[in-house]
């Protein structure tokens, strides 16, 4: 039986451990928190079926004056730690032009495509029907020229992949959200993502069903990974675990933890912010402000507040900017009653400048393995790409063409 040490203790990780479990491998995974409790904890939590095309940065002068400004709550930085963002983000804006955005959108969408397919097997076998919607979720607009836009981008996905939407008028969106004091211009309604209550509880079933079906769980540090006799070991609270393979699923520490090897990745470090709200209105579905960028979800701890991307590195301390002005646009829209948390979380997204995750093994390392980069969409793409590189492990044919996630294109 052939052996594996999972590092990452998120969707990413416990997705990659039962694909190999399933294949046969006896999987330790390891983690120096729980599973679940980092990014894959604090997402809007939807599972995004139609998010079929990457997140690109704006090519428009228009728009990257708004975000260098500070007008645009999308995006904050600082100043002072810009130069070390600076590289990462030249490539990511190189990426995002119109002719190489829709060639990384052609594969991309292979892999969204696959999002609720791959969650409904492991929801199933977790049993943790009772956390998941499938009823979609929903877009405020607060300007009539964005609401038209987001309509022909929608169109467009419809007409070439089939996506469901409708387009809702300010009386339509305030009728399916009565809590709404104010319904904008009106918004889109996304029929076919799902959406989850608590993502960390979805993470730990999957977890438990790893468990259940005789995987391992161990707390550890990533940092003590070292090369055993031909494998792979690392340094848990129950001592020294040596396998054959080791597979590197730490979002956005995987960077650092992959330097003392001798590979670079250019990752550009989003960060995120949620707080939960509780005691007003109630809200039927998620709700993003288009105008402020920010989602709105209901919970199990009440109306999850999450913003759009700080950009900060894993060392930098908080400076929850956006969500405060996130807070106060959403009390212009519905009652959201007391915030829960003393202090708001906060998480980094991982994403490569050419937003497609990265997987596969490294050139220099045998049976070293990589999984990480997953930007906005770890929560989504999880699973599927859990499964590809559950299929290179093994020495499957992967089921989609892995090789425009190599590694080596670094």
């Amino acid at each position: 039986m052939r052996s594996a040490i999972v590092l990452g203790g998120g969707i990413v990780g416990v997705a990659s451990a039962l694909h190999l479990q399933r294949r046969g491998w006896l999987v330790a995974l390891v983690d120096r928190k729980r599973p679940g409790e980092e990014t894959s904890y604090g997402n809007a939590g939807i599972i995004q079926s139609e998010a079929l095309r990457p997140y690109p940065m704006p090519q428009d002068w228009s728009s990257l004056l708004s975000i260098a400004t500070g007008r645009n709550n999308d995006v904050h930085y600082r100043l002072i730690s810009l130069p070390r963002h600076l590289g990462p983000l030249l490539r990511y804006w190189w990426h995002s032009s119109p002719g190489r955005l829709n060639r990384i959108s052609a594969s991309y969408a292979e892999i969204i495509a696959r999002a609720t397919p791959e969650h409904e097997e492991l929801i199933a076998e977790s049993g943790a029907g009772n956390l998941v919607r499938r009823d979609g979720y929903r877009v405020l607009h607060r300007e009539q020229a964005s609401f038209d836009a987001e309509v022909r981008a929608a169109e467009a996905l419809r007409e070439a992949y089939g996506v469901k939407f409708n387009a809702l008028t300010a009386r339509e969106l305030a009728q399916a959200e009565p809590g709404l004091i104010d319904a904008g211009v009106g918004g889109l309604h996304w029929q076919q993502p799902w959406t989850v209550s608590d993502p960390g509880a979805l993470v730990v079933a999957y977890a438990n069903l790893f468990v259940r079906l005789g995987g391992k769980i161990v707390r550890g540090d990533a940092e003590t990974l070292t090369e055993s006799h031909g494998g792979w070991a690392v340094t848990t609270n129950e001592g020294r675990i040596a396998a054959e393979a080791a597979l590197v699923a730490l979002g956005p520490w995987s960077p650092d933890l992959l330097k003392r090897f001798g590979y670079q990745f250019p990752m550009v470090k989003k960060r995120g912010y949620h707080r939960h709200y509780a005691g007003g209105s109630p809200l039927d579905l998620p709700l993003r402000d288009a105008a402020f960028g920010y989602v709105m979800a209901p919970m199990t701890k009440g109306v999850r507040i999450t913003t759009g991307a700080e950009l900060a590195t894993l060392e930098d301390k908080p400076t929850p900017v956006q969500l405060m002005r996130a807070e106060s646009a959403a009390r212009k829209l519905i009652d959201l009653g007391k915030s829960v948390e003393r202090e708001p979380w906060f998480g980094t997204r991982p994403c490569m400048p050419d937003m497609k995750p990265v997987l596969g093994r490294a050139a220099r390392h045998k049976e070293l393995w990589m999984h990480f980069g997953h930007g906005h969409q770890g929560f989504t793409l999880g699973p599927v790409t859990a499964r590809i590189v559950a299929e290179l492990m093994s020495g499957e044919t992967p089921s989609v063409d892995a090789t425009v996630y190599r590694p080596d294109r670094f």
